[in-house]
């Protein structure tokens, strides 16, 4: 078994048990980016019941152990639920909880369906300009990276330049925005 079998196992659960998601991390900028190796599967669910992520924790148990508390996540300052696989501990499961932040909100229902060929499924995915936007704000090597890759892959002027550097704004993170977008090579 591989992290990409994990990822479809943790989509699949959440369509079972009718759970609002959508992936995040590593799959959703797969899709929109160069895809790159990762040993854990990132979703954001919807949590207007509270038992709804504690279904889909149930329906994994032949699987993954989650462990008993949740986690404060310093980057995202959300709620996250981390379970590692049996067998392959090294692959894990991230379960964060939508909150309230206006940013993670709107990307939240923005969110389109889209077929993941490294899944091999279609699944419920951030906008490529909410992955760029995010990327950005986090600005962590790997993200500035990632963004370079998205703005290089989906080329600017297919993206919504407009919605992507009001958030930059917002989030303080434009500057980052207009250095990455130096970054892509002419020609492109």
């Amino acid at each position: 078994m591989n992290v990409e079998y994990l990822a479809k196992t943790v989509v699949t659960a959440c369509v079972k048990e009718n759970v609002d998601y959508m992936i995040a991390g590593a799959f959703a900028f797969g899709i929109y980016g160069i895809p790159r190796s990762t040993k854990d599967v990132d979703i954001v669910v919807s949590v207007t019941d509270t038992s709804l992520i504690e279904r889909v924790i149930t329906r994994l148990e032949n699987k993954v152990i989650f462990g008993a508390q949740v986690q404060f996540d310093t980057l995202t300052w959300g709620k996250r639920h981390v379970g590692k696989m049996i067998g392959q501990p090294q692959l894990q499961v991230e379960l964060f909880e939508l909150f309230d932040d206006p940013f993670v909100i709107e990307q939240f229902n923005r969110k389109v369906s889209l077929y993941s060929p490294q899944i091999e499924m279609e699944l419920w995915t951030p906008t490529a300009e909410d992955v760029l936007i995010q990327k950005l704000r986090w600005a962590r090597d790997k993200d500035l990276t990632d963004a370079l890759d998205i703005l290089v892959v989906q080329e600017p002027k297919n993206l919504d330049m407009e919605y992507i550097r009001k958030w930059c704004l917002e989030h303080n993170s434009l500057q980052r925005l207009e250095d990455t977008l130096a970054k892509i090579p002419e020609g492109l």
